[in-house]
């Protein structure tokens, strides 16, 4: 949620980052609109409750005509009270339900635009050059009976699949060599809850413009959450927490769920988009101060992993206009896929300041013994979409895939991983 501080010292901030994200800056104003009658309101509604007080103890000196006087009078100084209390709480009402429709304050050095108007920040390693026929991930999968999609709409429908022997293998040697490097760098692991209630889906900002991607259980009014990152930012709502020691770094493996309402036709052969898959998302709790700092850390070990399973990448800042509402900024890391011949997502990482924390009531105390709002981050370690590019920038002529060093650890030593036929 917006600051209304920052609204009200700083508005123009404000509507420059609405505009720069595509959004609407009318917003602004309107709940400064509505913020200020509250304020009136509550300043009517204290200078009649300081006349009522004094009326009080007048009616308590008066008698009979006098007195009859003062208590009509009294009488409609107190349903005068009653209804400006009533506007204020209202004013409240309406200020509070449009600033949370106002997204995340952007950096000032996000690019502006919309998807396509990134900026890439660098590129890391060089994208393989193969002498035989590049197979895409899906003609992989299926020679070496490590993903079936077959039988994953067969049982779920599109967008479903089964990994099966050496690529359930695969994706928890993946998920468990990112696990081990999160807690290699300070973080708790923790195994999530992956159904939420309404108000921590709402806290994380995601039932916003993208509501339409999650999948709700109307029966039980729960959500199952498109990443770990929602439970995370609600383990600790309504608390107050010390970072005196540092921040509190999360890794949070869970099953994650998307609806991909509108990608009709977007990646719909293989495992790229689909409606459920495995992550580990890393998520910290921050001094407002050291956020930037943070957001960098977090960047570097998502690098760190992809350059520990053998891919070309490039990182990119994303554009205000592709942000999410809780995001101040997103840098995204991409790997090279060579049977489509582009760049494939496979982490995100976003500073989200404030604004999660803020709406879920998460604080610090500081040295002046004094409460505030602490900053959140949150960024993608490994998911199950890293096979897609695992496997084909590692693949060899005869359709077998070389392991990476840094997972061979994890699958006992293997090198190279067979077709079936040949196992």
């Amino acid at each position: 949620m917006i600051d209304l501080k920052l609204l009200r010292d700083d508005p123009d901030l404000v509507r420059a980052s609405q505009r720069a994200r595509g959004s609407d800056p009318a917003l602004v104003d309107q709940v400064l609109d509505a913020d200020a009658r509250r304020r009136a309101a509550l300043t009517q509604f204290e200078q009649l409750r300081a006349e009522q007080k004094a009326h009080g103890k007048l009616v308590a000196q008066a008698k009979g005509e006098e007195k009859a006087a003062l208590l009509a009078h009294t009488k409609g100084l107190a349903e005068k009270v009653k209804a400006l209390q009533a506007d204020a709480d209202e004013a409240e009402r309406t200020a509070s339900e449009l600033a949370r429709r106002i997204e995340n304050v952007i950096e000032p050095q996000v690019p502006s635009g919309g998807e396509d108007d990134y900026v890439v920040l660098e590129h890391v390693g060089t994208p393989p050059t193969f002498d035989f026929p590049v197979r895409d991930h899906l003609d992989l999968g299926e020679l070496l009976g490590a993903i079936d999609t077959e039988r994953g709409a067969k049982v779920s429908g599109a967008r479903f699949y089964f990994l099966t022997g050496i690529g359930a293998r695969l994706e928890l040697a993946l998920l468990t060599a990112a696990m081990d490097l999160a807690v290699s760098h300070g973080f708790t692991p923790m195994i999530t809850p992956t159904l939420v209630k309404p108000e921590i889906m709402a806290g994380t900002g995601f039932l916003g413009a993208h509501a339409d991607e999650i999948y709700r259980l109307e029966a039980d009014d729960l959500y199952l959450v498109g990443t770990s990152e929602v439970a995370l930012a609600g383990y600790h709502q309504g608390e107050i927490l010390d970072l005196s020691d540092g921040p509190k770094r999360y890794a949070g493996w869970s099953a994650c769920y998307r609806r991909e309402a509108g990608s009709y036709g977007k990646d719909t052969r293989g495992i790229i988009r689909v409606h459920q898959f495995h992550k580990v998302e890393a998520f910290c709790w921050v001094p407002v101060e050291e956020a930037a700092a943070e957001h960098k850390r977090i960047l570097a070990w998502e690098k760190e992993l992809i350059r520990l399973v053998e891919l070309p990448f490039r990182v990119i800042d994303t554009a205000a206009g592709d942000l999410g509402s809780s995001a101040a900024r997103k840098y995204d890391c991409e790997a090279w896929l060579p049977s489509q011949q582009r760049y494939l997502e496979l982490t995100s990482t976003s500073n989200c300041t404030t604004f999660q924390a803020r709406r879920l009531g998460v604080r610090e105390r500081v040295e002046d013994g004094s409460l505030r709002t602490v900053a959140t981050l949150n960024g993608t370690l490994a998911t199950t979409r890293w096979l897609v590019a695992i496997l084909e920038n590692h693949q060899q002529a005869d359709g077998s895939v070389r392991v990476p060093a840094g997972l061979q650890p994890y699958l006992g030593g293997l090198e190279v991983i067979e077709p079936v036929g040949r196992r």
